[in-house]
């Protein structure tokens, strides 16, 4: 953990609280429309409207997303992402170059949002945004989600990574890594989910509260946010995605209070 900054970051915290990779360093990716590193001067999202395929990267401004200029730029259409940079400092900005599938972030002009903050949204059965890279036995799963309407296709999956899959069918949050496991925790409103992993054993978490654990397996595999395949996409919104390929359950509670603290969920 993380507990060095610079004068300039001080005045920060001080003002606005700890961002959560200043605190929680050494995620592999990290996906949000909030900043999570005062290091990192990259944009958020890149996005393309609707009215004319123009793109145009987005930045934060005062560690939010800046809807200001991302509603200038949408002048008033749809605006969807194509890039969902990371943070991390790993570069595995995660992508969707099919125009039908990119999630949507501004309609008719105005930023979609999920309890007050900007938010992606998912509008089509095969909407996903994806990239690849290696995940140990033990690693760390955090999200900000929610649901806004029946799946696309027969589950609304959130994201998986390689085979395994973290989706409802519109009920209840479940995992599937060969079989099915349904979690009992219910899939609706906005929720911080955590997924910690220590030797092949993943804990499945929704707003703190444990849905047991199933085995799982990692390696070099495609993560892909907000769907699976063949219409397994997320209807409902997706805020933030972190990824520690750590066991992260010393850190779990404070991650989770972190990101609980910047979205007011629970």
């Amino acid at each position: 953990m993380s507990t060095i900054f610079n004068i300039s970051d001080k005045i920060k915290l001080r003002n606005q609280g700890p961002l959560l990779l200043n605190v929680y360093d050494g995620a592999t990716a990290a996906y949000s429309l909030r900043q999570l590193d005062f290091s990192y001067s990259g944009s958020a999202v890149r996005v393309r409207r609707a009215s004319d395929n123009a793109e145009q990267d987005i930045a934060f401004r005062n560690n939010e997303l800046d809807t200001a200029t991302l509603e200038t730029f949408a002048s008033g259409t749809d605006a969807f992402v194509t890039t969902w940079y990371d943070q991390s400092g790993n570069n595995y900005n995660a992508t969707q170059t099919t125009a039908a599938y990119q999630p949507q972030i501004v309609s008719s002009g105005t930023t979609i949002l999920d309890n007050g903050k900007p938010s992606l949204a998912g509008v089509y059965r095969d909407t996903i945004i994806s990239t690849t890279f290696t995940l140990s036995t033990s690693n760390s799963f955090f999200s900000v989600n929610s649901e806004t309407g029946s799946p696309f296709g027969s589950y609304h999956n959130i994201f998986s990574f390689g085979t395994l899959q973290t989706y409802s069918t519109g009920t209840n949050y479940q995992l599937f890594q060969g079989s099915a496991y349904d979690t009992g925790l219910s899939f609706d409103t906005q929720a911080v989910i955590s997924e910690i992993t220590n030797s092949g054993t993943l804990e499945f978490f929704k707003n703190g509260t444990s849905g047991g654990t199933i085995s799982a397996t990692f390696g070099t595999q495609d993560l892909k946010i907000m769907g699976f395949s063949g219409g397994q996409a997320l209807n409902g919104k997706m805020q933030e995605l972190v990824i520690y390929d750590v066991n992260q359950s010393s850190n779990r509670t404070g991650i989770e209070a972190n990101i609980n603290d910047f979205y007011s969920i629970y």
